[in-house]
């Protein structure tokens, strides 16, 4: 059950795809920051390149959605895909200083696409795979995205020491096309089955009803409480994680490295696990249970160096944590998409996506100020209690809830599409 979905020829190219763009990604995300630090000597410059990236986020991620819902999102992700390949190629012309906006131009059109490319896919999944298989499917997703994470910052390193910016701009380009390719392999039609036949009423009226749709029902409305919560909390340890490393656990760039790399063993086990546990536990259940124990680990990570200074715990509890965080997450996107129909799927990922990134913003912007008057370990201990809250609050609302199902509401010209809870 675990591997049944790669066995199905759509899903296996979509997966391939996956894998193989995000470890491209991944090469650039380590290598452009390091390259514009060399390039200016600016933490400025650098930070700056960072911002560039969420703005595109904010700006059109929630009409992004609107659009995937009215497009086939299988031709979403092939054009968007060769699209990002071939807008990254003007980076083999920032080459000085008085070209960075270069960087910053491409970073902006790069982030912009994948507010198209990332609600399509997780839109598209439900449609390659049977219902019993969605859980398993997600878990593989999410075991793609942490073998890139594992394999690509290390490619990354390597093609910018050996062939500078050039060698990961064109590497990083060609997975872009290699996806497309494969993405280009799916067979069918996947445009939103509704809309395929109803006429739009129009961007801003299409982007209220998925707010409503969203607002309208207890589930979805628990859900995306949990990730704008989680969030803030993924923002303050953004923020406070090399300052965590470095000071609590006495280490540097290299344990830094090594804890990052952990988190992504962790991430591959609870891929590799994802699907078994989740073919015998209820997602309800699931999503309940992995936020309770990733926030139980989170604690013990933030507090052990108040005991023991040496870094093996924390190496051995970054992989465990791993587990329980993919888990969450599996259980989330399979709840997610079981509680909106298909033609809202879109519109409901893209809201997501700006939540996360509000949240993590509003994080990241609380994890400075606090960070000193509060200590370091003692803000980490309160972001690490938020998943076991949120599990807790949401089991007691899902047991209210029940398996009733909850009607989508939509603006008069349209059908209600029933959700499953």
């Amino acid at each position: 059950m675990q591997f049944a979905p790669l066995r199905q020829r759509n899903f296996a190219l979509l997966w391939w795809a996956g894998l193989i763009s995000i470890a491209g990604d991944w090469t650039l995300r380590i290598a452009l920051p390091i390259y514009v630090l060399q390039l200016t000597g600016s933490a400025l410059a650098t930070s700056g390149a960072v911002v560039v990236s969420l703005v595109p986020m904010l700006l059109f991620g929630l009409v992004a959605g609107v659009f995937v819902d009215r497009w086939d999102r299988r031709n979403v992700m092939l054009v968007v895909s060769v699209l990002q390949g071939l807008t990254l190629l003007p980076l083999l012309a920032a080459d000085s200083v008085g070209r960075l906006w270069i960087v910053y131009a491409v970073l902006f059109v790069q982030s912009a696409l994948a507010q198209f490319f990332m609600p399509a896919e997780n839109a598209l999944l439900p449609n390659l795979v049977a219902a019993d298989q969605l859980p398993a499917a997600n878990s593989l997703n999410s075991l793609n995205n942490n073998i890139a994470r594992l394999a690509g910052p290390a490619l990354g390193g390597l093609l910018a020491a050996s062939l500078g910016l050039t060698g990961v701009v064109l590497v990083d380009a060609v997975s872009f096309l290699l996806a497309a390719a494969l993405v280009a392999g799916i067979r069918g039609r996947f445009t939103a089955a509704r809309d395929a036949d109803t006429p739009p009423l129009g961007v801003r009226r299409e982007l209220a009803e998925g707010l409503r749709t969203a607002a309208a029902s207890p589930m979805l409305r628990a859900l995306l409480a949990i990730v704008t919560a989680t969030s803030v909390g993924e923002g303050i340890m953004g923020g406070l994680f090399p300052v965590f490393v470095t000071g609590p656990l006495h280490g540097g760039a290299r344990e830094l490295g090594w804890t990052m790399s952990s988190q992504a063993i962790g991430g591959i086990l609870g891929g590799l696990l994802g699907g078994r546990v989740a073919a015998r536990v209820a997602p309800k259940q699931l999503l309940t249970w992995s936020l309770v124990l990733f926030g139980l680990i989170d604690l013990a990570i933030f507090n052990y160096p108040r005991w023991a200074d040496v870094l093996w715990p924390g190496l051995v509890l970054f992989v465990v944590v791993g587990v329980p965080s993919v888990l969450s997450g599996v259980a989330w996107m399979t709840l997610v998409q079981g509680a909106v129909g298909d033609a809202y799927r879109g519109r409901i990922f893209s809201l997501t996506m700006v939540l996360q990134a509000l949240a993590a913003l509003l994080g990241a912007g609380l994890a400075g100020p606090l960070a000193e008057p509060l200590g370091v370990m003692n803000l980490l201990t309160v972001q690490g209690t938020v998943p076991i809250l949120c599990g807790i609050g949401f089991a007691l609302i899902s047991s209210r809830l029940g398996d009733r199902p909850y009607p989508a509401v939509v603006s008069p010209e349209r059908e209600p599409v029933a959700e499953a809870s």
